[in-house]
This record gives C-alpha cells, sequence and structure tokens, in this order.
C-alpha cells in the first residue's frame, strides 16, 4: 500500500494541522479498507521503476518534465517504458520523464494555458485540486509557487500514477489522497484556493459539491471551477439520459448563465466566467499512452458538433468566484 506519512508530516506545518485525525479517518475508509482488485498488478509496477535521480525538473513548462545530464541506457529505457505502461491508461499530462514522454490522452497543457492568467497568483498559497486525476495540475500548481498543493480522486490507479511521477520529480510539497470531495472534514476552511475541474457533472447534487468546495476555502479563498457548459440562457439546463458522449455519470449540464446563478446561489461572491472552449479531438485524443476509444469515437460522425447520443458536443468553461470574507 502507498502510505501518507509524508502528507501528515506536511500538514503539521500547516494550518491544517487540526485536520490531521480527520484526514486519516477519511483514507482508512477509503484507501485502506477498500482496496481495487488491481492494486497488486499497479503495486508490482510502481516497484519495477528504475532508480534514476533527475539532475533537473520543470513544473512550470506545458510537460511536467524529469531530466538527467547522461542519456538513459537502453535496458533503462525499456525498464521505465515497460513499468509505465502497466499503468495504462494515462488520462491526464503531458510528462516526459528522462527520454520517455508519455503522450497522455488529454493535453490538460492547454487547459492550463486558458486559465491561469484568470486565477490569483498561487505563490504561498494552500492549494486543493479536486478530482485531480494523476496529478497533472497539481505539479503545474506547485510551479506556479503554492506553498503546498493537496490533490484528491478517489481512483487508487491515478494514485499509483502519481506515484510514479513523484518518484523522479523529487520532494515537492504535492500529495495526493484517495479521497472524494464528500470524504474532505466538513468546514475544513483552509485553504486559499480550490479547484474543482471536470467534477460538477458528475454529481448528482451539484449544490452540494458547491458547498463542498465553498467549505473547503477559508473566508475571501479563490474557488476555480470548470465543467461542461450547455448552450442557452438563465435557467437552461442539459439532462442527458444513460450516457452523454458515452460517459454514464453526467446528470446536470447548465448553461454558463445557469451556473453564474448556481454559484451566487451556493454563497459565492463576485461569480465570473473566465473561459468557454468547445472541446477538440486535438486536445483529447487516443495516443499510444491511452489505446482505448476518446473523443472522436463518441461524436456523430456526420455532425461532430453532436455527441453520437444527439447532444451538443462537449462544450467547457472556466468559472472563478469567491468565498466571502
Amino acid at each position: 500500500m502507498i502510505p501518507f506519512d509524508d502528507f501528515y508530516r506536511e500538514l503539521e506545518t500547516t494550518p491544517l494541522k487540526t485536520g490531521i485525525p480527520r484526514f486519516r479517518d477519511a483514507i482508512d475508509r477509503r484507501y485502506s479498507h477498500r482496496i481495487h482488485g488491481d492494486h497488486h498488478k499497479w503495486l508490482k509496477a510502481y516497484r519495477e521503476l528504475p532508480a534514476l535521480a533527475a539532475d533537473t525538473v520543470a513544473l512550470d513548462s506545458d510537460t511536467v518534465s524529469a531530466f538527467r545530464r547522461q542519456a538513459l541506457l537502453p535496458a533503462e529505457q525499456r525498464q521505465l517504458e515497460g513499468a509505465l505502461q502497466q499503468l495504462h491508461p494515462w488520462r491526464k499530462g503531458p510528462y516526459q520523464l528522462f527520454d520517455v514522454v508519455i503522450d497522455t490522452e488529454w493535453r490538460s497543457d492547454w487547459k492550463w494555458r486558458r486559465l491561469a492568467p484568470h486565477i490569483s497568483s498561487l505563490q504561498g498559497r494552500m492549494v486543493l485540486d479536486v478530482g485531480c486525476g494523476s496529478g497533472y495540475h497539481c505539479w503545474r500548481m506547485a510551479g506556479a509557487g503554492a506553498r503546498l498543493v493537496v490533490g484528491i480522486d478517489p481512483s487508487q490507479k491515478f494514485l499509483f500514477q502519481f506515484q510514479a511521477i513523484k518518484k523522479y520529480l523529487g520532494r515537492q510539497p504535492v500529495f495526493y489522497l484517495p479521497l472524494r470531495s464528500e470524504d474532505l472534514p466538513p468546514a475544513l476552511g483552509r485553504f486559499d484556493t480550490v479547484f474543482s475541474m471536470g467534477v460538477l457533472y458528475h454529481r448528482r447534487s451539484p449544490f452540494e459539491h458547491l458547498e463542498e468546495l465553498r467549505g473547503a476555502l477559508r473566508p475571501g479563498g479563490e474557488l476555480v471551477l470548470e465543467t461542461l457548459v450547455t448552450e442557452g440562457a438563465r435557467h437552461q439546463v442539459l439532462v442527458p439520459g444513460e450516457r452523454y458522449a458515452q460517459m454514464r455519470n453526467v446528470w446536470f449540464i447548465p448553461s454558463a448563465a445557469e451556473l453564474l446563478h448556481w454559484l451566487a446561489r451556493a454563497g459565492f461572491r463576485e461569480p465570473r466566467l473566465v473561459d468557454s472552449n468547445r472541446t477538440t479531438t486535438d486536445e483529447q485524443r487516443s495516443t499510444p499512452w491511452m489505446r482505448f476509444h476518446s473523443l472522436e469515437n463518441f461524436l456523430d460522425p456526420a455532425d461532430p458538433g453532436r455527441t453520437i447520443e444527439g447532444y451538443p458536443a462537449p462544450h467547457r468553461a472556466c468559472f472563478i468566484a469567491r468565498r466571502p470574507p
């Protein structure tokens, strides 16, 4: 199992110190006592990663990277790539570990470039990334100067992908917890910035999610919310059937105007839309590191402006709001 002792030690130096017992309890319930059936396979792959030391790391570039001056030996290259491929599919990135480039399904750097100009400086801030996937954006947040970054996502495979990257990036104030937002200690009220990207439409009750996010923020803290939106004015909400773009658990897709209203109703101040962008098959696609179907397979081949179920094609937007002081 992956230990979390370094995370607890880090919290001892922060205002989150009082939440350590509740974090321990949540991790025990969600991870320690609910091991995935493939856990041992992923652990084996993680242990097969070669012992390599990086001379430099890059957290503030499009590709999160670890480098050394000396090229890998062919055997080291095969061992590293083979172990990483056992953690397939890789969804969020890109990464480069020495001579191995992990070309992930999503060009997550594109999303970061769209939202980074609009958020408050992360320098010295404590940051929470809800639904962080394998942690790509967590590393970018650290590269932007965050004092502490905590990423949460219930996927145990993503946990091992994160740990594989962390093995080569060295000691950084970035941690992954295999938790959902509803597992967080209630009314924590300590994070300066909370990100929720690609989560809201997966929640049966979007207002509960917004309340969880608000509760994690300190008074005056900033929320960065990225989610699917639909076209239309106020009160327009798409409620898909069993699937949306082949995803089963999509519940509510509001218009941008309606989501601004939701944020205000949930108690946030100054909500604003800062980016709106249709997802393209250049940004989300199959690669050698994600060999399953991707966006192009989920769109109507006769009309790429619609999903194969007949709904408007995925359109994503980013909103920023604040918890009241």
